[in-house]
């Protein structure tokens, strides 16, 4: 690997197409272009049926979706052909719109797991208690969680409180955050923005990619670049203004 110094982007994305696996001459994705440097929150809106999770699943490599065209570089190396678990063992990490459960799997169980693999080492549970207990503390949530099995009965909020301690415990290096604030009522969208806080400022380096619909979150995870993706393409890119832009007067003008 070519490694990366301090004038190479954290993640590019440079000329982006992508159509579902099965259907490669349908066109979802159609030119995306982006940089996230390291530390920056980048957030790209737009409206449904617009390709963001198309574009979050694409990032991490998932099967559903092929790449037509363009590429993706994650310091400085081209992960363009990589598979889902290179990329999460590299450091890329995506938090999930709607998180599966995994019966009989806790979520202690799952992040040590999941941390022996990032890591390349053989965590052991007295090391996954420890890391679990400090976050859990930070990120005010009941110990008791750590047993319960991941995601199984867990109210939306606590499902993406859960992405956000896994966030937490992966230590990665970029994060995708594909509409965390979904069907999140204002108490728990502020719960999990502060969370997502207080990793950034465990991890100052850390590189985010906020998809999102709405203003909202914005308000609590303040974004130093917003993007507008309509019908596959990035139509606009600007600062925070650009999100309050949206929020009064939504994406009509940009269709």
């Amino acid at each position: 690997m070519s490694g990366a110094d301090e004038t190479t982007p954290l993640f590019e994305i440079s000329d982006l197409h992508v159509a579902p696996a099965e259907q490669p001459d349908s066109p979802i994705l159609r030119g995306v272009d982006l940089v996230v440097r390291p530390g920056e929150v980048h957030a790209l809106m737009g409206p449904n049926g617009s390709g963001k999770s198309t574009l979050a699943s694409a990032l991490m490599g998932s099967p559903e979706y092929t790449v037509t065209g363009g590429s993706l570089k994650f310091k400085g190396d081209d992960i363009t052909d990589w598979g889902t678990d290179v990329r999460g063992k590299a450091g890329i990490f995506l938090a999930f719109q709607y998180p599966q459960e995994i019966p009989g799997v806790s979520v202690r169980q799952f992040l040590r797991q999941a941390l022996s693999e990032r890591k390349g080492i053989d965590l052991s549970v007295l090391e996954i208690r420890l890391k679990m207990m400090e976050w859990m503390e930070r990120l005010e949530m009941d110990p008791a969680f750590a047993d319960r099995f991941l995601n199984e009965g867990f109210s939306g909020g606590e499902k993406k409180r859960n992405e956000v301690l896994q966030m937490a415990i992966l230590e990665p290096e970029l994060a995708i955050l594909d509409e965390t604030d979904s069907g999140l009522d204002i108490d728990a969208l502020r719960v999990v923005a502060k969370g997502v806080n207080e990793v950034r400022a465990d991890r100052p380096e850390l590189g985010v990619l906020v998809i999102t619909h709405y203003q909202r979150l914005l308000e609590h995870l303040t974004p130093d670049v917003v993007h507008v993706l309509v019908d596959g393409r990035i139509v606009e890119t600007g600062g925070p203004e650009l999100a309050e832009r949206l929020e009064s007067g939504g994406f009509d003008s940009w269709k």
